[in-house]
């Protein structure tokens, strides 16, 4: 059976050794002499092992004492830390946080996974929507961070990364062959002016198979080898892949996923928050971090977690 160290007498033997003595120690630990030398002696008998050299006029440690000394202080400050973050008012509250639905994965998830190991006691309220209504949000206070799918990128904001945009369709599907091509997109989706166009300048004709407000129905649609649409380069759904062409879809270009965090988002859990998503957005790397298995659901409401 596992045995498990007295981190009070932890506490009173790293004391004793920092202060030389026992009478020193009990005064900086406002305990009485006898409570301190007991507890050493406890700790000596739990290792079976001496840790103080009290031969002589001042208390030495021994090469087992001396040892332990080092794990000592290691596990005292792991102690001390969780307490801190785990009791400490400045590491309560909310953050909301608004993310497009073609990107929550595959990098959110382990972007607050990460947030919760470190912030417990924080919640996270993840809102999930489409660039032009988050940004919304954002301009009217809604919003500690919100992260958005753009040509271009505003004032306050910052680029995470830049990706191409691909055409995505069922897995060897054929739907890109057909013609007039059959195109599925959310009616608010910011891809879709930009796809269209692509199309019109290519000479090739079109015609919207699907228009929906829910992303799934934009996914089954394209799973089903009905539609192909267009999303960021590594964010397409289960069951759906990018499109090898051969060029004869047009190329589409790249768009920046950017970051725009509040004013008042300040302090140590704001930038956290921060640090994780630049983290888990690779800058300049050309990937994502946090890639979950491709039969996980997406998200497309929002979510409190």
């Amino acid at each position: 059976m596992p045995r498990n160290l007295d981190l009070t007498a932890l506490r009173s033997f790293v004391a004793v050794a920092d202060a030389g003595g026992v009478t020193r120690a009990a005064g900086f630990l406002n305990l009485t002499q006898s409570a301190v030398s007991m507890q050493l002696k406890r700790l000596e008998e739990s290792l079976d092992a001496s840790l103080l050299d009290r031969g002589g006029r001042t208390i030495a440690l021994t090469p087992g004492g001396e040892q332990l000394l080092a794990y000592a202080r290691r596990m005292l400050d792991l102690n001390d830390e969780v307490m801190a973050r785990m009791t400490d008012s400045a590491f309560e509250g909310e953050l909301v946080v608004g993310v497009p639905h073609d990107i929550v994965y595959p990098a959110i998830p382990g972007i607050l996974q990460r947030f919760a190991g470190e912030f417990p006691r924080v919640r996270v309220q993840l809102f999930s929507s489409y660039t032009r209504d988050l940004k919304r949000k954002f301009e009217h206070g809604e919003c500690d961070f919100i992260l958005t799918t753009e040509d271009g990128m505003d004032s306050g904001g910052e680029t995470l990364i830049e990706r191409p945009l691909r055409w995505i369709g069922a897995r060897g599907g054929s739907a890109w062959k057909v013609r007039p091509v059959r195109l599925a997109f959310c009616a608010y989706c910011i891809f879709r002016s930009g796809s269209q166009k692509a199309l019109d300048q290519a000479g090739i004709d079109w015609e919207i198979a699907v228009e929906s407000q829910s992303d799934r129905a934009i996914e089954a649609t394209v799973a089903a080898d009905l539609a192909i649409t267009a999303m960021i380069e590594g964010t397409e759904p289960p069951y759906c892949e990018a499109v090898h062409h051969g060029g004869q879809l047009p190329e589409l270009k790249s768009q920046k996923i950017n970051m725009y965090r509040s004013e008042i988002a300040k302090g140590e859990v704001a930038e956290a928050m921060a640090s994780l998503i630049r983290q888990h957005y690779r800058i300049g790397k050309g990937g994502f971090v946090g890639v979950v298995p491709a039969d996980t659901a997406r998200a497309a409401t929002p979510t409190t977690l």
